[in-house]
C-alpha cells in the first residue's frame, strides 16, 4: 500500500497566542527590552513538529483582516475581543521572516480567516492523496476531521501532543460524524468569537439535542417534541440558530491554491534565520535550530540534496562526523559563509598555562601591579560545599589570560592557592567574577577570604535588566557578541558518562578557564557606564555587592537539621494520610486515585455535584481541580476541605520531612541553602537547594517542620528577628497616608485600627472576623485585591467585598492617589523604583490588552513596596554581619526567610546579639513610620519563631 505524503498546516495565531499566554507570568524579555514571548512560544511550536514529525510538506496561515463573509452576515462577529497585545503585534513580522528564512510558505488573504485557508487547503491536499494534520489548539477545526484530516494539538504545560481524529472527535463532542460539530458549536455559540448561538443551550443541552435531532435544522423542524421555556426559546430563535451554524462553518472555498512543490520543506537559509536569531538574542533556539536542519540527516526529504549530502560526506572524512541535513559541514561559517558569533577560533587572543614557581612569581608580580583584575575558578562540580579546586585563571585585560593549576593533594593545593593571597587580600585591586559568590565559598574552603572590593558582572546585570537571564554565555554572546567555549565541550552532557574536569587535558582547559576570566573582564568594562545609565551604581556599590559575602558566610555556616525528630514526623504524617484517604474514599463511596485531578473531578462534579452544575474546565476538557477552586468549595464542604488537608500533608512529606534528611552535607552534617541574589525581579531573595523560604507557616504541621530546624549546640540558641508589618509600614510611609503613619506612630494594632475606621465602630468593639477582613484590605491593596479576589479569601459577598473596599479607601485616601500616581509614573518612565533606586521595568504598562495591562499596573505599585523591603533588609544583614566581625562575635546569621532573619547564638553573647540584630535592623532605613522588630529565642525555629 502506498504511503500517503504528510501535510502539516499551522494555524498561526492560535500558536502565537497561546504561546504568549503561556509566559505571561514569565516573559522572555531580551536586552533590548522586547517582549519576544510570542515569537518563542510559536517557534517552539514549529521546531517540535518538524523535530517530531518530519513532515513532508508544511505551511502556516495567518488571519488577515478578518473575515468578510461572516462580519456581512453578523457585524457583531468577533466585537467583543480585547485589541491585540503590542508585544504580538511587534512579533508578527519577525515570525514572517523566519518563515520567509525557512523557505516555508505564508498562507494569508485578506478577508479570510486563517481556519478558512486551512479548511480549503486541507480538503485540496486530501484529493490529492494527502494526510493532512491541522496544528492548532482550536477544538472548533474538529468539524473538518476525515479518515485523512486531523487536528494536532501540540504539546503543552507538560501535556503530550495530542492527534484527534473521528473516534477523538465522536468522543470529545458526542457526535456521530465530525461534520456535525458545526451544529454543535451553532447551538451553544461560542463567546469569544461572539457567535450568539441558541439562548438556554449549553454544551450538555447541544449534545443532547445532537444525539436526539442531528443537526441544527432537523431541530428546528422539530420543536414541537421540545417543551417549556426550551421550546419557546428556540422557536423564538430559530433564525438566530441558523445564523450562528453559518458563522461556526469553515469554510473550504477560499480562492488559494495547495502547491505541492511550494509546501515542500526544503533547505532554509541559514545565513538569514541565524541574523535573526541573533537580532532577538535567541541563543538556545539558534543551536536547536542548527541541530534539527544541519545534523538530522534522516530528515531529508530531497533525493538529490540528500544524495548530494552522502557524497559530501564522503569527501569531507576529517570533519567533526556532524552533517548538514541539507548537505555541508554543521560548522556555521564553512557552511554559509556566516558567523553567529566570534570565538575562540577566530578571535586573536593569548592564554597562557602558569604552572611553574617562576611563572607563578612573576603571574603575582603583575597582579599586584593592576587596579583590576578578573578571576575564576575551575572545580570538580558545582556544589561549593563538596567541589574541589582544579585550578584558577586571571585576566588583567581583553584578549589575555593565564591559567593556574592547582594539585589534587589537598596540603599542597592549599599552599598554591594561599601563594597568591598579596593579591587576594589586597584592598586596592578590584577583583572581578562572574557569580563570584561561588568563588569566595570554594576558596574559603582553602583557607582564603578574599578581600574587597569585588565586581560581580552577574548583579551588574541583574540591576541593569533585571528580567534577561544573567548567565555568562548568554551576557557574552548579547553583549560582546562573542560565544565562550561549552563546557560540555570539555566534559560532556549531565549524566553517568560526564567526565570530571579533572580528567581533562591542562591545555583545553587553560585556553576555557583564561577564556572565562577574559570575558568576564570585558563584561565588567561594558556594565560599569550602564549601570550609571540606569542609576543604579549606588544600588550595586552598596548593597548587593556587600551583601554578597555575607551571603556566602550564612551558605558556608549551614543549618543543623534534627534528623531524629523529621524520622518521627515522617511516620505520623503517613498515619495521618492514611487515616484521612480512608475518610475520603468513605465519603465519596469508592476508591479512586486521589493524585489524578481527573478522577478527582468525576467524583467531585460528576458524583457528588458539588458546587453546582457548571464547573470550570480545562483546555483538556478535564475539570479544574486547583487549590484555588478546592479552597473556595471547601468552605462550604467538609469533604473538599479534607482533600485540600490530604494534599497539603503529601506536599509537606514529600518536600520537606522526607527530603530535607537527604540534603544535609555530610562533611558539615548541616543543610546548606544557597541563596540567589540574581532571581526575582523585586529585589528579593530566593533559597534553593533545599528552598528554605517557603515552608509553611499557616498550618500546624508546617509549623513543626521548623522545629527540625534546631542550634548548633548545647551551648547555643537560635535566634528569630522579623520586620513586623514592613510592607504597610512602607506604603503608609510611601503615600504619606496621615491615619496610618499616626496609628504606627502610636503602636497600634493596625489591623484593628483599620477594621475600626472602615466599619465605623470604636476600636473596643471590634470583632475578630472584622478584624481578619481589614488585615485581608490591608495586604490586597498592595497587591491589586478587587471585590471578586476579596470575597474569594474572605467570608463576605462580592457586593460587601467591594463595599469594604470602597470604605477602605474614604478611610485612607492618601492611598489611593499614591497608587493612582504610581500607575501614572511607571507609564511614563516605564519602569517603577523601590525607595534605594531599584528599578521593575513594566513594558506591558501602557498595553491595549486590559489583562496584561493590570498586571503590569499591580507590579507598578506592589514593585517599589515588596522591592524596598527586600532592600532594607539586605541592608540589615550588611551591617549585622559587619557589627558580629568588629566585636569578633562567634555568632552566626544562618536564615532570610523574606522579612525575617535566624541566628545561632552563643548564650553568653546573646544580650549583645540581641541589641546589634535590633538597633541595625530598626535602623536600616529612616521613614516617617517606625520600623518595628519582634524577636523570639528557642532551642529550635519554631520555638524562636
Amino acid at each position: 500500500m502506498e504511503t500517503k505524503k504528510r501535510l502539516y498546516l499551522l494555524d498561526a495565531y492560535a500558536l502565537i497566542f497561546r504561546g504568549y499566554y503561556a509566559f505571561i507570568k514569565n516573559p522572555t524579555i531580551n536586552s533590548k527590552g522586547m517582549n519576544t514571548s510570542a515569537i518563542v512560544g510559536f517557534m517552539n511550536s514549529l521546531l517540535d513538529i518538524i523535530k517530531r514529525e518530519k513532515p513532508d510538506h508544511l505551511a502556516v496561515a495567518f488571519d488577515k483582516e478578518g473575515s468578510t463573509v461572516r462580519t456581512e452576515l453578523f457585524p457583531q462577529y468577533k466585537a467583543n475581543r480585547d485589541e491585540t497585545p503590542e508585544a504580538i503585534s511587534l512579533a508578527i513580522p519577525y515570525i514572517h521572516d523566519i518563515l520567509r528564512a525557512m523557505h516555508i510558505p505564508i498562507i494569508e488573504l485578506a478577508g479570510c480567516e486563517a481556519d478558512d485557508l486551512i479548511g480549503t487547503i486541507a480538503k485540496q491536499a486530501e484529493q490529492q492523496n494527502y494526510q493532512v494534520f491541522m496544528v492548532t489548539p482550536d477544538k472548533d477545526f474538529a468539524q473538518l476531521v476525515t479518515e485523512n484530516v486531523f487536528i494536532y494539538k501540540p504539546a503543552r504545560m507538560g501535556n503530550g501532543i495530542e492527534i484527534w481524529g473521528i473516534k477523538e472527535v465522536q468522543e470529545r463532542f458526542g457526535v456521530e460524524r465530525p461534520e456535525q460539530v458545526i451544529d454543535f458549536l451553532g447551538m451553544m455559540g461560542d463567546a469569544v468569537d461572539n457567535i450568539p448561538g441558541l439562548p438556554g443551550v449549553g454544551e450538555v443541552t447541544a449534545k443532547k439535542l445532537l444525539a436526539e435531532f442531528g443537526s441544527m435544522e432537523n431541530l428546528l423542524a422539530n420543536t414541537d417534541k421540545l417543551k417549556g421555556k426550551m421550546k419557546e426559546n428556540i422557536e423564538a430563535n430559530a433564525e438566530l440558530g441558523i445564523l450562528s451554524k453559518k458563522l461556526a462553518t469553515i469554510l473550504v472555498d477560499c480562492p488559494v491554491t495547495f502547491n505541492e512543490t511550494d509546501y515542500e520543506l526544503s533547505k532554509p537559509d541559514f545565513e538569514k534565520t541565524q541574523a535573526l536569531f541573533h537580532e532577538l538574542e535567541f541563543r538556545r533556539m539558534a543551536e536547536q535550530f542548527d541541530a534539527i536542519f544541519r545534523t538530522d540527516f534522516s530528515a531529508v526529504t530531497n533525493a538529490t540534496e540528500q544524495k548530494e549530502a552522502q557524497l559530501y560526506r564522503k569527501a569531507k572524512p576529517n570533519l567533526t562526523g556532524q552533517i548538514d541535513l541539507f548537505g555541508g559541514d554543521t560548522d556555521m561559517e564553512s557552511a554559509t559563509g556566516y558567523s553567529l558569533y566570534q570565538n575562540i577560533e577566530n578571535t586573536e587572543h593569548h592564554y597562557q598555562l602558569v604552572n611553574t614557581d617562576f611563572a607563578k612569581k612573576l603571574l603575582l608580580d603583575h597582579l599586584l601591579k593592576q587596579k583590576t583584575v578578573s578571576f575564576d575558578t575551575e572545580t570538580t562540580g558545582i556544589d561549593a560545599q563538596q567541589a574541589e579546586l582544579v585550578g584558577i585563571s586571571f585576566s588583567t585585560e581583553k584578549g589575555k589570560g593565564y591559567y593556574v593549576p592547582i594539585s589534587e593533594n589537598r596540603e599542597q593545593a592549599e599552599a598554591e592557592v594561599r601563594y597568591f593571597d598579596a593579591f587576594w587580600q589586597n584592598t586596592e585591586i578590584e577583583k572581578v567574577g562572574q557569580n563570584i559568590k561561588y568563588d569566595l565559598k570554594i576558596l574559603a574552603q582553602y583557607g582564603v577570604r578574599i578581600a574587597e572590593p569585588c565586581f560581580d558582572t552577574m548583579l551588574a546585570h541583574y540591576l541593569i535588566n533585571p528580567d534577561m537571564r544573567h548567565n555568562m554565555d548568554v551576557l557574552s554572546q548579547t553583549y560582546l557578541n562573542y560565544a565562550p567555549v561549552s563546557i560540555e565541550t570539555l566534559i560532556g552532557k549531565k549524566g553517568k558518562n560526564q567526565k570530571s574536569m579533572r580528567e581533562v587535558d591542562v591545555e583545553v582547559i587553560k585556553e576555557y578557564a583564561a577564556e572565562d576570566a577574559d570575558v568576564t573582564l570585558q563584561l565588567k568594562n561594558v556594565f560599569e557606564p550602564k549601570l550609571q545609565e540606569s542609576e543604579t551604581t549606588k544600588l550595586f556599590t552598596d548593597i548587593e555587592m556587600p551583601l554578597m559575602p555575607v551571603l556566602a558566610d550564612m551558605e558556608l555556616t549551614g543549618v543543623k537539621l534534627d534528623i531524629a525528630f523529621l524520622k518521627e514526623m515522617e511516620s505520623e504524617i503517613a498515619t495521618e494520610i492514611s487515616s484521612l484517604e480512608r475518610k475520603i474514599y468513605e465519603t465519596a463511596g469508592e476508591t479512586f486515585n486521589l493524585a489524578s485531578p481527573k478522577q478527582l473531578g468525576e467524583i467531585l462534579f460528576d458524583k457528588m455535584k458539588i458546587g453546582g452544575a457548571k464547573q470550570k474546565k480545562t483546555k483538556t476538557g478535564q475539570y479544574a481541580t486547583g487549590e484555588e477552586i478546592l479552597s473556595y468549595l471547601a468552605l462550604t464542604s467538609p469533604f473538599v476541605q479534607d482533600i485540600l488537608d490530604w494534599r497539603q500533608l503529601v506536599k509537606l512529606q514529600s518536600t520537606y520531612v522526607t527530603a530535607l534528611p537527604t540534603q544535609v552535607n555530610p562533611k558539615t552534617g548541616r543543610i546548606h541553602t544557597d541563596y540567589m541574589q540574581a532571581v526575582a525581579a523585586t529585589g528579593r531573595l530566593s533559597s534553593n537547594n533545599p528552598n528554605l523560604q517557603n515552608i509553611p507557616i499557616r498550618t500546624e504541621r508546617g509549623r513543626q517542620i521548623r522545629k527540625a530546624f534546631v542550634a548548633g549546640s548545647d551551648k547555643h540558641v537560635l535566634l528569630s528577628a522579623d520586620y513586623s508589618q514592613i510592607e504597610l509600614r512602607i506604603i503608609a510611609a510611601l503615600s504619606g497616608e496621615d491615619t496610618m503613619i499616626e496609628a504606627f506612630r502610636n503602636g497600634e494594632d493596625i489591623h484593628r485600627s483599620t477594621a475600626s475606621k472602615v466599619f465605623d465602630i470604636p476600636v473596643e468593639e471590634v470583632t475578630r472576623e472584622q478584624r481578619s477582613h481589614a488585615k485581608t484590605v490591608n495586604f490586597g491593596i498592595i497587591y491589586g485585591v478587587s471585590a471578586f479576589g476579596l470575597s474569594n479569601q474572605t467570608t463576605l459577598s462580592r457586593s460587601e467585598s467591594a463595599d469594604l473596599i470602597n470604605a477602605y479607601y474614604r478611610t485612607y485616601p492618601k492611598l489611593k492617589t499614591y497608587i493612582n500616581d504610581q500607575i501614572e509614573h511607571a507609564r511614563e518612565l516605564g519602569y517603577a523604583q523601590t525607595i534605594f533606586g531599584r528599578r521593575r521595568y513594566l513594558k506591558d504598562i501602557n498595553s491595549g490588552n486590559a489583562v496584561v495591562r493590570g498586571a503590569a499596573e499591580r507590579n507598578a505599585v506592589n514593585a517599589p513596596i515588596q522591592g524596598s523591603a527586600a532592600d532594607i533588609i539586605k541592608i540589615a544583614m550588611i551591617r549585622i554581619h559587619k557589627a558580629f566581625a568588629a566585636q569578633q562575635l562567634q555568632s552566626k546569621m544562618l536564615l532570610q526567610v523574606h522579612d525575617e532573619l535566624v541566628f545561632d547564638v552563643l548564650e553568653s553573647e546573646l544580650e549583645v546579639v540581641k541589641q546589634i540584630v535590633k538597633s541595625e535592623m530598626e535602623g536600616a532605613a529612616s521613614l516617617t513610620v517606625p520600623l518595628e522588630v519582634e524577636m523570639g529565642v528557642g532551642k529550635n525555629w519554631l520555638e524562636a519563631h
